[in-house]
């Protein structure tokens, strides 16, 4: 299952979001979305489970919790739609 996880710190790295979500299971991946240009976290990223179960109980526990001074938002990701990205004109 991947799973959105948003409001996080700039300082938080790859591997720290990826111990968060370990105590609940087995992670595939886990990536934190940065600016393309400046390299920069953008704040949100996404973690892979192979369980449902135990993603499902990743989201329920880390849903609110604080790391790094943020309190994450984790939910299941929704596919992305297809359209504009932003900036982009027609």
């Amino acid at each position: 299952m991947n799973i959105y996880a948003g409001n996080l710190s700039h300082e938080l790295t790859e591997e720290e979001l990826q111990e968060a979500f370990k105590e609940f299971g087995e992670i595939t991946s886990a990536r934190i979305i940065t600016d393309r240009y400046s390299g920069v976290s953008r704040g949100f990223g996404f973690v892979e489970m192979p369980s449902k179960s135990e993603a499902e109980a990743a989201i329920a526990g880390l849903n609110g919790r604080e790391l790094k001074g943020r309190a994450l938002t984790v939910n299941e990701a929704r596919p992305r739609t297809e359209g504009p990205r932003g900036g982009e004109r027609r």
